[in-house]
């Protein structure tokens, strides 16, 4: 090499090392997207129980009369929170084929190709509706615990 090539010294590298380098961006976005996902969820469940906490104040009347009339607390938290899941629902409608377009095409990117699998999908549709419903049930149970003399007594 040093008497073909004299203006070059040799250099050299390992496969693995290479391939390492290919897909250390590929490592540091999936990092990046991790973190950013679980302060993307902080955010929502914090907002959501914020809506949650408004709404249930802006309806503190309806609980209170509710509840004199006999409402049982998990009835009236069910229907509370049953508002939430609706637009939950319609949420998941319109998120999971936009991601399942843009993850595809991402994964196409890739030498080995995998095939996206709907479970996925349902998991995460699953997991979102069980932490939507503990964040507003929450605070639904809280207002329907609550005395409904001091919310009719201040009408």
């Amino acid at each position: 090499w040093a008497r073909i090539n004299v203006n070059h010294p040799f250099e050299y590298n390992f496969v693995d090392a290479a391939f390492e380098k290919n897909y250390l961006a590929d490592s540091r976005l999936e990092q990046i997207i991790d973190y950013f996902t679980i302060v993307a969820i902080i955010i929502s469940c914090l907002g959501l129980y914020a809506l949650a906490a408004f709404s249930a104040e802006q309806r503190t009347k309806e609980i209170g009369i509710r509840k004199v009339l006999g409402a049982k607390a998990g009835k009236i938290a069910v229907a509370l929170t049953g508002d939430f899941i609706v637009l939950i629902v319609i949420s998941i409608v319109i998120a999971v084929p936009l991601a399942y377009f843009v993850v595809n095409k991402w994964l196409q990117s890739f030498a080995y190709r995998y095939d996206l699998n709907m479970s996925i999908f349902i998991f995460s549709s699953l997991l979102t509706i069980v932490i939507a419903t503990a964040t507003v049930g929450t605070q639904s149970l809280r207002a329907a615990l609550a005395n409904p003399i001091k919310a009719l007594r201040n009408e």
